[in-house]
């Protein structure tokens, strides 16, 4: 009875390693098909959201008000002692921005935060559409997260940006799925 406990034992072990590296690979094969559409579509809403982490995020978020392709912009993820200029130098060289329409959200610090922070924000401004502006590699677990957060009648665009490189590294990767594999047990 021992020895049948213990081959059954392996094989659960087996199994549920089977499963979660196949799991594992599903997300990251999500992850990695995620189109950098910053470059090609032309996208317009009521608002934009970039979440923090990259300058080149806060550029496109930039970009797209700038342009009038949005009317506000949210920069999620801010840290609670910074300030505009601080953040973002460049705002100096667009002219035409007024400071009214960029809100800096301070309180969130996981992407699970972010969309529970900005949704107070974008129900108060009237948002009835977003575009949400993070790396290609974050867009999957954060275009999932916001989804399953917000209600049905706010649409929400994806605009994936690169990261620091073109290409998936393969650890950032790797890690990235197991972050989406963890928040789709209890975010999404």
């Amino acid at each position: 009875m021992k020895k049948f406990i213990s081959y059954f034992i392996g094989f659960l072990i087996i199994v549920v390693a089977s499963v979660l590296m196949r799991w594992w690979s599903r997300e990251i094969t999500y992850i990695t098909q995620q189109a950098v559409n910053a470059w090609t579509d032309e996208q317009q809403a009521d608002c934009a959201i970039v979440l923090t982490g990259e300058r080149n995020r806060l550029d496109e978020g930039f970009d797209l008000l700038y342009q009038g392709h949005v009317k506000k912009l949210i920069i999620s993820g801010v840290n609670p002692s910074s300030y505009l200029e601080e953040i973002y130098p460049n705002i100096v060289f667009y002219g035409r921005i007024e400071p009214e329409n960029i809100i800096l959200e301070k309180n969130s610090k996981t992407t699970y935060g972010n969309a529970q922070q900005t949704l107070p924000l974008v129900e108060a401004i009237g948002c009835h559409d977003l575009i949400l502006i993070t790396s290609r590699m974050h867009m999957y677990r954060a275009f999932r997260t916001f989804k399953a957060t917000y209600p049905h009648n706010i649409n929400i665009y994806a605009r994936a940006t690169t990261g620091r490189e073109y290409d998936f590294v393969w650890s950032q990767t790797a890690f990235e799925s197991l972050k989406s594999m963890f928040y789709s047990l209890w975010a999404y």
